[in-house]
This record gives structure tokens, sequence and C-alpha cells, in this order.
């Protein structure tokens, strides 16, 4: 008997096996995880870069103002963050870069002194006019600090100001101050444990990649812990 035609059947391509609904749904949910990662990865590595570039700006144009972001600050005493903040926005007013400094923030419970009445004092010592200086003593966090200064620049009838805090915190302070109405640019300082070492540089970057992140997401504010020396 021939059996050429049983081998010819033999070697037929086989076609492939049919998935079912069970089997094709799994291969779309696996699409759809490994795009929703992609989709996050791109987004924390586009927002940690525009934080890195925003960090390098340093605008001197003049304004209405030069807003001095709080920190810590012990018994009236900067702590080494803020300090460093503070010499900045004295720099930029002894510059002429603004005719008025506005210091911000509250206190924690059991402090004697406000971030923003710590670093008045700060200015004063420094040959800063104490009338040129208007402390806002409110605020526990960025959003709550840039509002409080949203409305007291309104009281006062101005609304643009150079913002100064750390670099890596330039982008978030800049746009929580345009979304509360305010013609907002950033000079950051440029020393400070913030700018110390490699490590403080990428834990500030990270620190606010997803702090920005969650403010534009929700639109509320997170600030993270600083492990930078105070």
């Amino acid at each position: 008997m021939n059996s050429a035609p049983s081998r010819e059947r033999h070697d037929l391509p086989r076609r492939p096996a049919r998935l079912g609904f069970a089997g094709t749904l799994a291969r779309w949910t696996r699409r759809i995880i490994a795009g929703v990662v992609l989709l996050a990865a791109a987004l924390v590595f586009g927002t940690a870069v525009r934080v890195w570039q925003v960090a390098r700006i340093d605008d001197t144009s003049t304004a209405d103002a030069i807003v001095v972001l709080g920190a810590a600050q012990y018994s009236g005493t900067p702590s080494s963050v803020f300090e460093a903040r503070l010499e900045q926005a004295y720099k930029l007013y002894e510059r002429g870069v603004a005719p008025e400094v506005i210091t911000v923030g509250g206190k924690q419970e059991g402090d004697e002194y406000t971030e923003a009445a710590s670093g008045k004092n700060y200015l004063v010592s420094r040959g800063v006019p104490a009338d040129s200086i208007t402390a806002v003593e409110e605020g526990s966090d960025t959003l709550l600090s840039i509002e409080a200064v949203s409305e007291a620049m309104g009281a006062q009838g101005i609304d643009s100001a150079v913002l100064v805090s750390d670099p890596w915190h330039s982008l978030r302070t800049r746009t929580m101050a345009r979304d509360a109405g305010l013609e907002a640019w950033t000079a950051p300082t440029r020393q400070g444990p913030a700018v110390f070492t490699r490590e403080s540089q990428l834990h500030g970057i990270a620190r606010e990649t997803g702090a920005l992140i969650w403010y534009q997401l929700t639109h509320f504010s997170a600030d993270f812990p600083y492990t930078a020396g105070q």
C-alpha cells in the first residue's frame, strides 16, 4: 500500500489552538497591565526630569515680593535648611529684586516661634528693615503656606512673586503658586543640606517627584519627610 498521502497529511502545518474567552481575557489583561506600568514609568520619569530642569532655573526678574518658604526652626533659630533659604532671600533683596520679603510658615505643637517669625527675625538681624518684611504665620505644609501667601498678597494688592526654597522644591511651589493665582517664578538657594551631596540631591528629586504627582492628581499637599541634615 502507498503511504505517501499519509505522510503528506502529517506534514501539513497545524492551526494554532484557539485561546477561548478565558485565554483571550488573560492575554489582554497582561497587555493592559504592561501598558499601565509603562505609562506610570513614563509619568514618573518625565516628572523627575521636569523637577530637575526647573531646579536649575534662577529667575531674578523684579517682582512685588520675595517669598521664602518656611522650614524647621528651633526656638527661633532657623535650621540650616531654612537659613540657606533666608540667605538667598537676603541676597535677592539686596540686589533690588523686590521691595518686600514675605516669610511664611506656622509652628509645630509646643513651638514658641513660628517659621515665619523666626525667618523675619533672622532677616532683620541681617539688616533687612522690619517694615519691608511680612511674616505670614500660617501653613503647616507647602500648599497651605502658598495659599496663605496668596491671600496676604491679595490683601496688599500685589500678585507677582519670586519664590525661594530648595532647588528641587521649585517646580511644586511654582505650580501651586500659579494655581493660587500668583504670577510666580523661582530663584532657589544653591547652598545648604539640600544641595550638599549627590545623595541629598537624588533624595530631593525623588521626594518632589512623588509629591508633585500626588498634588497634580489630587490637588492635596504631600510634604514627605525631609532627610537632609537640618
